[in-house]
């Protein structure tokens, strides 16, 4: 019987279109060929056959990284990606910052407690003009048991 290996990942597993090879694979070693045959047949003729040969392999070296390399299961560009993320365009120093709730707690605490001060000294000095406009009423001849509530003693 034909034995058959089954990986015990089948997340890993890619689907081969031909030759053993998968679409990705397909794409990048025919636009390598797009370019490289080509070179080689312009370049063959002025600069001699091995030059031709090296300048080809140059040319078509990246689609076949692009196509064969794998790390971590990203591809090439990915990877290329994320170095060029880290390395240019993030700053080299992240300062660590937590979200701190009780900060958040103690700065409303604080901002209410500023609020109430304010609110506590203008009832202050408003205190001392509302006694003065019932001293004014009283001294107007007006009812005084309204302004000024007194006790009544029993006799």
């Amino acid at each position: 019987m034909a034995y058959v290996p089954v990986p015990k990942d089948l997340t890993k597993v890619k689907t081969k279109v031909a030759f053993n090879l998968t679409k990705r694979q397909l794409v990048c070693f025919g636009g390598g060929t797009l370019l490289g045959v080509p070179l080689f047949f312009l370049l063959r003729g002025s600069a001699g056959n091995s030059t031709a040969a090296l300048c080809m392999m140059f040319v078509m070296l990246p689609f076949f990284l692009l196509a064969m390399y794998e790390k971590h299961g990203q591809p090439l560009e990915k990877i290329v990606g994320n170095i060029i993320r880290v390395t240019v365009i993030r700053p080299r120093q992240r300062p660590y910052r937590t979200n701190n709730f009780y900060a958040i707690l103690e700065r409303q605490e604080n901002l209410d407690e500023e609020v109430s001060h304010i609110v506590y000294s203008n009832q202050k000095l408003a205190a001392p003009a509302v006694r003065k406009k019932r001293g004014k009423s009283c001294a107007a001849g007006q009812n005084k048991e309204k302004a000024v509530p007194h006790r009544q003693k029993a006799d």
